[in-house]
């Protein structure tokens, strides 16, 4: 009776549904007008930020590596302000080109997020060295040039600078090890980069996901870097791109530090921080079985 009451009241209650309709005017104008680049915009987390920036009055660009995708999304936005290239950001030349259009195509650069990235499934004394060096290209260095390239921009405008990084950061996955080394750079690197900006109106802010679903698993490179077309994972009970999305804008409209996501992601770093003897154990009891990579 209790529950039912405070039930009635939450959502009953004029001055708190008032509360809520605030909030989420106070973030859709504060993306409005908005310049926000976002890499690897064609799927996923990044498709689902773009659906929720553009009705906020935002101008979007992105890229990514599948030209019909992009084709798709601009078909979708086709009376908007979205400029969509083809670019893999393991590159140098197509971040470059990626983000000078952006700059000359809306002026400048107010928000950079770094979400463009692969992910890996395979034991390392099994993998070939060259899916560890492509994992990292594009996950760590593929941030690296975007902002490095779009900083003075964001300088200018008192900014914000996001990397999507993975619970993979801060805790090493098995069968991940390439993935994890790379998160784990994002974050340093990130971490790094905010204290050097201390004293700037930038704002650095770094993103976990957890478990959400996405095409990343899909997409994993097995041991010989080989899309496996599908994730050996259950996906029915992680977080949409949307919500995750929804979260990620929240924290830069707050300028945000840092951004843990799910339930189980924060489990497992506060697990790993306190106990990492037993994280050990458990993440091996949920990745492997006899030697052999389940997940």
């Amino acid at each position: 009776m209790l529950f039912t009451h405070f039930l009635e009241s939450l959502f009953f209650n004029t001055s708190i549904t008032n509360l809520f309709l605030l909030i989420t005017f106070c973030m859709n104008d504060f993306f409005k007008n908005k310049v926000v680049a976002i890499t690897g915009g064609s799927e996923g987390i990044g498709k689902a930020l773009i659906d929720k920036l553009i009705p906020m009055g935002a101008k979007v660009a992105t890229c990514g590596r599948n030209q019909d995708k992009l084709y798709n999304l601009q078909v979708q936005y086709s009376n908007q302000l979205l400029h969509a290239i083809v670019a893999d950001v393991s590159h140098y030349d197509e971040c470059e080109n990626f983000i000078n259009s952006t700059i000359e195509t809306f002026g400048g650069i107010d928000i950079l997020i770094n979400n463009a990235g692969i992910s890996m499934q395979a034991l390392f004394k099994d993998v070939d060295l060259q899916v560890i060096k492509k994992v990292i290209d594009t996950n760590f260095y593929g941030t690296v040039y975007c902002t490095k390239l779009a900083l003075n921009s964001i300088i200018e405008r008192n900014g914000t600078i996001v990397g999507i990084s993975s619970v993979a950061g801060y805790r090493g996955l098995p069968g991940r090890s390439g993935y994890s080394a790379s998160k784990f750079a994002v974050i340093g690197w990130l971490e790094a980069l905010r204290t050097e900006m201390i004293d700037s109106s930038v704002n650095i802010m770094w993103v976990c996901p957890g478990f959400t679903r996405s095409n990343l698993r899909n997409a994993a490179l097995n041991s010989k870097g080989q899309s496996n077309n599908e994730s050996m994972m259950n996906e029915t009970i992680w977080m949409q791109p949307d919500e995750c999305a929804h979260h990620i804008l929240k924290g830069i409209s707050k300028r945000k530090r840092t951004l843990i996501l799910t339930f189980r992601g924060k489990q497992i770093v506060l697990i790993n921080k306190i106990f990492p003897s037993l994280a050990d154990r458990l993440v091996k009891k949920f990745f492997i079985k006899d030697g052999v990579l389940l997940k």
